[in-house]
C-alpha cells in the first residue's frame, strides 16, 4: 500500500517508494503550486492518467542530462546549421503544453490531461515553469516545457511537428541553461530519444543529493531571457 495524501503539504520519504511499479510513492493530494514545487524540490513528480487519482513518483533511477555531455549527432548538427528557424523562451507556454498533450501515433493516450495543463500554466504564471519554442515560417513546430527551482530544471515533455524540431529545442535549452549555471537537467524517465541526446541514468540518491544544493542557488537575471534567430549560411 502507498500513502494517501491529504491537505497537509508533506510527502513520504522517497526511500519508501515502491520497487514495482518503480518509484510509485503516494496518491492523492492536489496540483497546487505549493505542492508541486515541494514535490520537485524533493525529487518527486506527478504522473497519472484520466480517471486515476493523482499519483506521485520518484524512480530508483533518474534520467538526467549533464549539459557538457549533450550529444549532437552529425545529422542534427547539419539541421542546426542548415535550417531556418527561431527559438524563443516563454512566449507560448500553453500552446507548447497542449501540443505535448496532443495524441501521438502509436500512443494509447496522454498523461498531460487538462488538470495538468492548468496546474503547470499556474506554475508558469508565477515564474516557476518555462517553455522553449521552435518556430519555422511563423509556425510553432516544436518545443518543450519544464519546471525550474533555483538552478535545477526539470524537463517534462517535448513535441515536434517537423523533423528534429524537438531536438532543436532540447539543444538550445541545454546550451542556454548551461550558460546560466545549470549543471543538471532532469529528464525523469529513460527513453532512447533522450539517451541519443546524451542523457543518462543515475541512482535516485545521487539525484536527490545534487538537486538539494542546486534548488537553493539563485537564478541568474538572464536565465529566462532567450531568443535565437538562425539563418542558414
Amino acid at each position: 500500500m502507498i500513502p494517501w495524501l491529504g491537505h497537509e503539504l508533506v510527502f513520504p520519504p522517497v526511500r519508501s517508494a515502491l520497487a514495482e511499479p518503480d518509484g510509485l510513492l503516494a496518491a492523492g493530494g492536489d496540483l497546487s503550486p505549493a505542492r508541486l514545487l515541494l514535490g520537485y524540490s524533493q525529487g518527486i513528480f506527478p504522473w497519472f492518467s484520466a480517471g486515476e487519482p493523482i499519483l506521485w513518483w520518484s524512480p530508483s533511477q533518474r534520467m538526467v542530462l549533464f549539459p557538457p555531455q549533450l550529444r549532437v549527432s552529425r545529422s542534427l548538427d547539419k539541421t542546426l546549421r542548415n535550417r531556418h528557424y527561431r527559438v524563443t523562451l516563454d512566449t507560448a507556454f500553453r500552446q507548447v503544453m497542449e501540443a505535448c498533450a496532443a495524441p501521438r501515433a502509436g500512443a494509447a493516450g496522454t498523461w498531460i490531461i487538462q488538470p495538468m495543463v492548468e496546474a503547470y500554466c499556474r506554475l508558469h504564471q508565477i515564474g516557476a515553469a518555462h517553455s522553449f519554442e521552435v518556430w519555422m515560417d511563423g509556425e510553432l513546430v516544436g518545443g518543450l516545457y519544464g519546471v525550474a527551482l533555483g538552478r535545477m530544471f526539470y524537463g517534462e515533455s517535448m513535441f515536434s511537428r517537423r523533423t528534429d524540431a524537438s531536438k532543436i529545442a532540447f539543444v538550445h535549452m541545454a546550451r542556454h541553461l548551461q550558460a546560466q549555471g545549470v549543471e543538471m537537467i532532469d529528464c525523469q524517465m529513460h527513453t532512447p530519444h533522450l539517451a541519443s541526446l546524451g542523457a543518462t541514468l543515475i541512482p535516485r540518491a545521487e539525484f536527490i543529493a545534487t538537486l538539494k544544493n542546486k534548488t537553493l542557488e539563485p537564478q541568474a537575471d538572464s536565465m529566462w531571457n532567450y531568443c535565437f534567430d538562425h539563418e542558414p549560411s
